[in-house]
């Protein structure tokens, strides 16, 4: 899946508001550029893609059916 296709996936099932689908678009536009960018480039970005996810912590936790459904 490239990242049109899930940024479209995003949009279809109104999964808008799932920050973890947003960085997850974030990760494959950035794999899908790391041809443009020198390795300092992509790993200073790698690097923040990785901060914001831990920020997310735990928050599914006791909702995982609501949030992981298909």
């Amino acid at each position: 899946m490239n990242s049109e296709e899930l940024a479209r996936y995003i949009e279809e099932t109104d999964k808008i508001s799932q920050p973890w689908l947003l960085i997850q678009l974030r990760l494959k536009k950035l794999a899908e550029n790391r041809h443009n960018l020198s390795s300092e480039e992509y790993l200073e970005k790698l690097s923040e893609l990785h901060q914001e996810l831990m920020k997310l912590g735990e928050w599914w936790v006791g909702i995982e059916d609501d949030v992981f459904k298909p």
